[in-house]
């Protein structure tokens, strides 16, 4: 095992120099210390990929989002721009929303488990989002890393069955637990009132809400070959875990025991 400690250059780049791809999975607190691990990529000098802790959504492309969530995504852009100027080559993984995240609560403020009875639908329910299970994230990730088409790109996860709507969620979850919701909306004025209101964490997942369910940051635009590729494109032999047969874990644990 290698050790390296983001805080010490030294035992950083001595890390480094051992490896020639490097994948940064810091959180979002320590996001703008990745400048530091940028730093020592350009001095060990032989790094042939940096995958920068990016994951979630572009942040080039985030167009009109909210504090909590846009220091964070100035942060991400600003981290591109380093690498770049530093002429390090880079793949930047998107994989849109992390389906542990929220599908558990269905992103419920406070909630500790999916709704079995009322439900929040932040805006009018109809902007989709994209969702995708941890352990395909990291397969793509790993086959990207040293694939020449990813080179310099961005990869964006969007796998095609697990686009959706806050209503289609909701509608889907009625299906399969046989229950239906009572369903309130809040609007996108009501939504930034919350925002501001509300005490960190919550207030960071509703500005998340206010980012894919009301701005449709995810899928709000097109793919252009100069800048990014689309990891079900690329690797069609990677099955990936559906939207749908995510939900099915949590099914289970809301039925009676036998």
């Amino acid at each position: 095992m290698l050790q390296g400690d983001l805080y010490n250059q030294e035992s950083l780049v001595k890390a480094i120099k051992q490896v020639d791809v490097v994948i940064s999975t810091v959180g979002m607190q320590l996001a703008a210390d990745q400048v530091k691990i940028i730093a020592a990529i350009k001095e060990a000098g032989n790094v042939k990929r940096f995958l920068p802790s990016e994951f979630g959504y572009d942040a080039d492309r985030a167009h009109g989002c909210v504090d909590p969530i846009k220091s964070l995504f100035d942060t991400k852009a600003h981290i591109r721009r380093t690498i770049e100027a530093e002429g390090i080559p880079y793949t930047y993984v998107l994989c849109n929303c992390f389906a542990g995240y929220l599908l558990p609560t269905f992103g419920q403020p406070g909630a500790t488990s999916p709704p079995t009875d009322k439900v929040l639908i932040f805006g009018d329910g109809n902007v989709k989002a994209i969702f995708n299970e941890e352990n395909d994230i990291g397969t793509y990730t790993i086959r990207a890393v040293d694939d020449p088409r990813t080179l310099n790109k961005t990869l964006y996860l969007m796998p095609p069955k697990n686009f959706y709507s806050f209503n289609e969620l909701v509608t889907l979850w009625e299906k399969k637990t046989g229950k239906t919701l009572e369903k309130t909306y809040v609007p996108e004025e009501q939504l930034l009132k919350d925002i501001q209101e509300s005490p960190f964490p919550i207030s960071f997942l509703l500005s998340i809400h206010h980012s894919l369910f009301v701005k449709g940051h995810q899928t709000n635009f097109e793919i252009e070959p100069s800048f990014g590729v689309e990891a079900t494109e690329l690797y069609p032999d990677v099955r990936y875990t559906t939207l749908e047969e995510f939900l099915d874990r949590f099914v289970g644990k809301l039925e009676p025991a036998c």
